[in-house]
């Protein structure tokens, strides 16, 4: 058995953690430390670098100080060579001893403020993850050396008591190192743990071996540990050590803890019981707000939504489509994976019998790639199809649009549908995770339950016949979904209350 203390059971709690106001950190005295593997603006594959990056700035912004761990890709570095070096260590990642390096960007001191670790050998490459659609062989050892960097570099750059808050399976590795081969004194005894599960599809499945090479006990492969099915698993060894873990919507919260929904960890999940909670992600209201978004060829407002008008006709210019008012325009900016539940738009022949406009905009597999392709060119008057993802085309799709597709097969929370209800565009969305917490149904947007073409279909069906109802009865909704408030200030006090609770979990 290794050698973890009480807090660290995953099998729950001995007792209920103490109310005691003298054991819980004040909000002048908390510190967060997040650690992730992209984060907005520097490194961005989809919804993770933009949530923590919201959840971050909102903390700085409240008084909390707050820093955010990252590692110092080639197009950081590429993009900010102004970069100045904090400090130099040794790090040992199992039989490896190497040199960390960490980097900040010039001038004083931000809150959040955001350090990059650099190691050239794992980090000074293309991509974050992978290349041509495939992993990076050496994604352990490459994520391992993060995490034990940033806990080398802990006591010289953050003051205690802190809240350690991991992202997803690649710093999944920290609570682990904490818990088991860091030193059981200050400041180490003093750092509490939370781990936040993005997207539990992803959990770090490894051979056995692999804990010899990142330098963790044979110990740790066991059922109540990192075994799983006769592999590592990293996400779940992550949820074992912490102190608390949430997700990113109370409703996939539940769905993580049903063997329908929990990707196989649905019993991790369950063990937490009330140690694992969700929490809704959140928008940035400045950025993402039609009446002062510079991106798009109008801006507008609740009191005056001529400019949407403006920006669809533009939308239909730029992907060569009949400028026509009175068609209803379905947008799609997704990643272009199984995920999105592009099957379901690109079967049975969907796109050719709705009588609607559809511009897509995304990067991913090719298949999707293709068959997006093939079905612009066999319906141009009808389909578009946008490949170069960047986020001007984003904000100008969502602006344009009357309606968003979010068919998901899953989706923890998403972004995307609450963005849309900020530009006043009505998403059609299956009913699951952050979608079902997020979407009013015949008011705020259009939901349905099973995955299926004919269940997107009917839902679509339902848009369609109130958009062509007439501007009076269709405004009402866009007004009622633009009235919405996404922003990050709800989320941000129940994260408090996590890492207090987590806090007093940790010393209880």
């Amino acid at each position: 058995m290794p050698n973890v203390s009480r807090k660290a059971r995953p099998s729950g709690r001995e007792a209920e953690p103490r109310e005691d106001s003298s054991q819980a950190p004040s909000d002048e005295r908390l510190r967060v430390v997040h650690l992730v593997a992209e984060y907005w603006p520097f490194a961005r594959t989809g919804g993770l670098a933009e949530a923590v990056r919201g959840i971050a700035t909102f903390q700085a912004a409240t008084g909390i100080p707050t820093t955010v761990f990252m590692p110092l890709y080639r197009a950081v570095r590429e993009a900010h060579p102004e970069l100045e070096e904090v400090s130099r260590f040794a790090v040992q990642v199992g039989p490896r001893l190497e040199e960390g390096r960490v980097f900040r960007l010039p001038g004083p001191r931000r809150n959040p403020n955001v350090l990059f670790i650099d190691n050239p050998e794992y980090f000074d490459r293309d991509g974050i993850y992978g290349e041509a659609g495939s992993d990076y062989p050496d994604n352990t050892r490459r994520f391992a050396f993060f995490n034990r960097a940033v806990l080398e570099a802990l006591p010289d750059l953050a003051e205690v008591p802190i809240v350690l808050h991991a992202h997803d399976w690649h710093t999944a590795l920290a609570p682990i190192y904490l818990r088991t081969t860091m030193p059981k004194r200050p400041p180490y005894s003093n750092v509490a743990t939370v781990l936040s599960v993005h997207n539990a599809g992803y959990q770090g499945h490894f051979p056995p071996e692999t804990l010899a090479d990142i330098g963790l006990p044979s110990s740790l492969f066991h059922w109540r540990w990192l075994e799983w099915y006769g592999r590592v698993n990293i996400l779940k060894g992550g949820l074992a050590f912490s102190d608390y873990a949430t997700t990113v919507s109370p409703t996939h919260a539940h769905e993580l803890r049903t063997p329908a929904g929990g990707f196989g960890l649905h019993h991790s999940f369950i063990t937490m019981q009330d140690r694992f909670v969700g929490i809704r992600n959140g928008i940035d209201l400045d950025i993402w707000n039609p009446e002062s978004d510079s991106e798009i060829a109008a801006t507008y407002s609740p009191h005056d939504l001529s400019g949407k008008r403006r920006c669809k006709a533009e939308l239909q210019r730029a992907y060569n489509l009949p400028e026509d008012p009175e068609i209803p325009l379905f947008g799609m900016t997704a990643r272009l994976v199984e995920q999105k539940g592009l099957d379901l738009i690109l079967d049975d022949g969907f796109l050719s019998r709705a009588n609607a406009q559809f511009v897509f905009l995304g990067s991913g597999e090719e298949r999707y790639r293709v068959a997006l392709s093939q079905a612009a060119a066999a319906r141009p008057q009808r389909v578009a199809a946008e490949f170069d993802f960047r986020e001007p085309l984003e904000h100008q799709l969502l602006a344009g649009a009357d309606l968003l597709l979010m068919p998901s097969l899953y989706e923890p929370c998403g972004l995307t549908q609450m963005r849309a209800q900020r530009y006043g565009t009505l998403p059609v969305a299956r009913r699951v995770g952050g979608l079902a917490d997020t979407i009013e149904d015949q008011v705020t947007g259009f939901l349905f339950d099973e995955y299926s073409t004919e269940a997107l279909e009917q839902a679509v069906w339902r848009a369609v016949d109130l958009y062509r109802s007439g501007p009076e009865g269709w405004n009402w909704h866009v007004l009622e979904a633009m009235d919405r408030d996404f922003g990050w200030e709800s989320s941000a006090a129940k994260y408090l209350d996590v890492y207090r609770k987590a806090h007093a979990a940790h010393i209880g």
